[in-house]
């Protein structure tokens, strides 16, 4: 699916499902941040200051957290292939440029307009995919989602797990009213994904997406935060 247009070690096995602890947060200039609440899957969501730093949202495969700079390397492999690549907007092609890419996304999130979480499956360090949120208007009220994740990990049911903690957080924590999506009408795959999440189809954006000196349709995607709220099993999640 196409990303928003514009962006020691915790391993996702040290949590259980439905803890809070308190960790550090890694800068990803590598400098340490003060510790926020780690916010994990369940019925309760921990309200942080997400412009300093994004919690550590768990769940039984998988962590979100914060970019960090040793990312890049793992994010240039896993991104950078043709199935992956082939429905997703131009994106950084090297190290170094995953790595500005990565400094970005820290100041776009200080400045409260961004925000984007390394995909780190259980027993894994590294990122192997992002979710990413953009505001598309000021105060953060409407936002547009996006996801990439790299094709050995397909299936696996990471994408499930990432996503409902993503749009917990949005909704819950960062405040969102109304989260959009585009995916490319060929991208079977990423318009299953989004459909299975709830989101409803508004329509085709013809000619929206440009690839390779092309232009493609887009199917426009929406989820409001009622609607989530009410496919919800255990009901909206409570904020501390």
């Amino acid at each position: 699916m196409e990303k928003p247009r514009v962006r020691g070690e915790l391993k996702s096995g040290d949590v259980k499902q439905g803890e809070v602890k308190r960790a550090p947060v890694t800068a990803t200039s590598g400098a340490v941040t003060k510790a926020v609440p780690l916010a994990v899957a369940g019925p309760s969501v921990v309200v942080t200051d997400w412009r300093q730093g994004l919690p550590l949202l768990a769940s039984a495969q998988i962590t979100l957290r914060d970019l960090r700079v040793e990312d890049a390397p793992s994010l240039l492999v896993m991104l950078s292939s043709d199935e992956v690549a082939r429905f997703t907007s131009a994106q950084p092609t090297t190290v170094e440029a995953f790595e500005r890419f990565i400094e970005w996304a820290r100041r776009e999130r200080e400045a409260g307009n961004y925000l984007c979480f390394a995909v780190v499956p259980a027993g894994m360090t590294t990122a192997v995919g992002v979710f990413q949120v953009r505001s598309l208007e000021a105060g953060f009220g409407l936002g547009e989602w996006g996801f990439v994740i790299g094709s050995a990990f397909w299936g696996t049911g990471i994408y499930a797990e990432g996503a409902k903690l993503v749009l917990d957080f949005a909704f819950n924590v960062v405040g969102v009213h109304r989260l959009e999506a585009r995916a490319s009408i060929a991208n079977r795959r990423g318009n299953g994904a989004l459909r299975k999440m709830g989101a409803v189809d508004e329509g085709v954006l013809r000619r929206s997406f440009r690839r390779h000196g092309e232009y493609h349709d887009q199917v426009l995607w929406s989820i409001l935060a009622e609607d989530w709220f009410s496919q919800r099993v255990d009901g909206p999640p409570r904020i501390h």
